[in-house]
């Protein structure tokens, strides 16, 4: 696939997130995050789960065929110890015939046994 990766990064996606899709480990919590977005940008709801950690993770993720991402800007990371890391972003979404919506997060990444998981995202208001 020649495609740009839907995360923004200007690669393509055999380049980018594909790899991490297809069970590599991503190098950081920035690259899981970036991944994470391209999964919800693919309908990849089995790998968001997995990339959960477990001790966050809900039972159930429904994602809806209607959303249509829009594009994907990090702001920020920040690696606050070797197991523990922050991603500031800004995710743009529209649902079907709808407005187009932002979503400003700094998300709690935790490295666990060699593997990055997303823990929690804290929401920001509106800008």
């Amino acid at each position: 696939m020649t495609e740009r990766c839907p995360c923004d990064s200007k690669l393509p996606y055999a380049d980018c997130c594909e790899p991490c899709h297809a069970g590599v480990a991503a190098l950081d919590a920035r690259v899981l995050m970036r991944s994470r977005y391209s999964a919800f940008a693919l309908g990849l709801r089995d790998y968001l789960l997995l990339t959960w950690h477990a001790s966050t993770r809900p039972q159930a993720l429904e994602l809806s065929a209607k959303t249509h991402w829009l594009g994907l800007e990090v702001r920020a990371y920040k690696l606050i110890d070797a197991a523990h890391a922050q991603v500031e972003f800004v995710a743009r979404s529209r649902e079907a015939a709808g407005r187009a919506q932002r979503l400003h997060e700094t998300s709690d990444f935790v490295l666990d046994c060699g593997r990055w998981y997303y823990l929690r995202g804290i929401l920001k208001r509106a800008e």
